[in-house]
Order: structure tokens, then sequence, then C-alpha cells
């Protein structure tokens, strides 16, 4: 027994012990470092793009001390090689990029065949990554193809394609398709992968088939990761647009691939900058979009409002409904009924206590 406790008359009460005898509270955890150097602390939006202005100025500044100069001979890179962000951003070579390279109409070009490759991917990548999560033995089957797909350099696959289907519209696509199939199929199969297996238990508990497990609980949890991969691989597949779009056959619309092959060509490395620029700002800008659609999409993800959620749902229900009219549905096996009916009897009774 402590000395404290000796000298404590009896039947006083504990909270007369001295206050430096309690032992000390533990201090509670904090942070590795302070201010902007704690680590993971979340920062204001204000804060977040002040720093991006930052970042864009400190790389026009490092640009403009390259480029600095009237004459070629009195910069540290020559005009030949870089020219300065002035003469990049110069009326005239804004105009010219506008109106004699068709800007719009290139970019409209190279969109609507990344669209169409993309789509390709993810109509055949999704439902075979589905498979692939859910049964070893496909994920096994393709397993060479999605190793293949998955390294093989962008840049090879140009004589490939090439000698598969020519030079045209149709070979541009198809360079997408095969780019980005192998990048959806193996992220939509990790994403269904990674489901907890208590849904599954549940799912069979409820007396739910194979088919029902993979469309209504493995498919929708998944949904979200799968969601956003295509997001990001889609940022991907344009600039790998670029590679297809180095040749031009006939009459068709090159696309931005061919204004930067036709600068290079013409010794433009204005224009080619301004391609440059133009590319990640319409990336960026498709990607906040769809990350919007996410959002709202996936809520309980992403922390969106919901109202593409609550549309879809809508839908979903409607059609249900309708599937309802036509098809009978079948009678609740014994172990569902066994599951609902304590349910039922509750709902009931509450309802008879409320009135």
């Amino acid at each position: 027994m402590s000395e404290s406790s000796k000298s404590l008359p009896a039947g006083e009460p504990s909270s007369a012990i001295p206050a430096d005898t309690v032992a000390p509270k533990t201090a509670s955890p904090r942070r590795a470092g302070s201010g902007f150097f704690s680590l993971r602390k979340p920062i204001p939006q204000w804060l977040s793009l002040l720093f991006g202005l930052a970042c864009i100025l400190f790389v026009l500044a490092i640009w403009w001390l390259l480029t600095l100069g009237e004459h070629s001979e009195d910069r540290i890179l020559p005009y030949t090689t870089l020219p300065s962000p002035m003469e990049t951003f110069d009326a005239q070579q804004l105009h010219d990029l506008w109106f004699d390279s068709a800007l719009t109409r290139n970019l409209f070009a190279s969109l609507q065949r990344v669209v169409l490759g993309f789509a390709l991917a993810a109509a055949i990548g999704i439902p075979v990554g589905v498979l692939c999560g859910c049964y070893p033995w496909v994920n096994a089957v393709f397993a060479p193809v999605n190793v293949f797909g998955r390294n093989i350099p962008i840049a090879a696959l140009i004589p490939l394609t090439f000698a598969l289907f020519g030079t045209g519209e149709f070979q541009k696509v198809m360079f997408i398709f095969i780019a980005a199939v192998a990048f959806v199929m193996m992220d939509t199969a990790s994403a269904i992968s990674d489901v907890s297996g208590r849904y599954i238990d549940t799912a069979y508990t409820l007396g739910a088939n194979r088919r029902q497990i993979i469309l209504k609980v493995l498919v929708p949890l998944a949904m979200p990761r799968i969601f956003n991969s295509l997001r990001l691989l889609f940022g991907l597949a344009f600039g790998y647009i670029m590679l297809a779009e180095l040749i031009k056959q006939g009459g068709e619309i090159g696309g931005l691939g061919d204004i930067i092959n036709t600068a290079r060509r013409l010794g433009r490395n204005e224009t080619i900058l301004l391609i440059l620029i133009v590319i990640p700002a319409v990336a960026l800008g498709i990607d906040r979009i769809v990350y919007f659609a996410q959002k709202s999409l996936f809520p309980y993800q992403y922390g969106g409002a919901g109202i593409l959620h609550d549309a879809w749902r809508g839908l979903m229900h409607g059609l249900e409904s309708v599937k309802h009219m036509i098809v009978a549905p079948k009678p609740l096996a014994a172990s569902q009924a066994a599951l609902i009916a304590p349910k039922t009897a509750s709902a009931a009774e509450q309802s008879t206590a409320g009135r």
C-alpha cells in the first residue's frame, strides 16, 4: 500500500487524495510535424488552388528565364529549341492554330476516336474482367493476354495496327481499344476480387443464385472502383491517340496528332507547345466532368449529391416493375421465407401498437 493511502483517515472519500498523487492522464497522440508538415493533414480548397497557381507561375518563370533575350545567341536555349512564352502565346500564333490548323475540328476528331475506342474497350473489358474476378480459371485463361497488353510499349502497337487495320479511321479506334482493354479488364477483375466474401455468404444465405450474386452483389459493390479506374484510364487513352494520328489517309481529318506532326515538319515549335498545353487542359476538363458524374452516381463513396444515383435507382425499379408485370415473380424459397417471416411479424406488431 502506498504512503498516501496509509495516511488517509478511515472513512475518508477517495476524492481527498492530493492531486499530485493521481496518475497523470496519457497525452492524446499528435500528428508528426506541425503546420504544413503535419502528415496527411488536409488543407483548405483555396490554399490548394493557391499552391497549384504558384506551381504554374514557377514553371512559367523558369521557361521565361531559359528563353530570355532578343537573339538566339543571347538565350540559354535558342529559339529553334524552345520559343519564349511571349512568342508562343502571340496573337498571330493563336490565330493560326485556331483557323489555319482548324483546332476545334481536329480536337473533335481526336475525341471521337478516343471515345469510340475506349467505349469498345469498356464494353469488352468490363464483362470479361467481372468473369476473371469471379472465376479464377477464367482469370488464368486471360492472364497471358493481360500480361501482354499491360506491358507492351504503346508505340510498338502502331505498326501492328497498320498491318491489321490499315491507316484509316478504323485503325485509330482499334489502336485505342488494344491499348486500353487489358487495363480495363485487370482493374475490373481486381475490383471484383476485393469485394469482401461476407457479402457473398449473406447472399447465399438469402437464397440468391450465382447470377444474382454477380449482378446484384459483386458488380454494384465494385462499380465505384471500376468507374474511377475508367476515368483515369480515359485520360491515358486521350494521350495515346497522338501516336495513332501520325499518319493521315486521304482527306480525313488528321486530329491533334496531325497538327503536331505538320508543325514539326515546318519547324513551328510554337504550335507544338500550344497543342501540348491544349491536350492536358481538355483532358482535365473532361476528367472534372466525369468526376462530378462519379460523385453523383456513388454518393456513399465520394460524397456527392446523388442525383444520378437516385435517377438510376428509379430507372432500375421501373424496369423491375415492368419485368414483374410481364413475368410472374418466383415464390420465395423456404430459407428466404424463414428469414423474412420474423421481420414481417415484427413490422405488423409495431403497426398494431401504433394504432
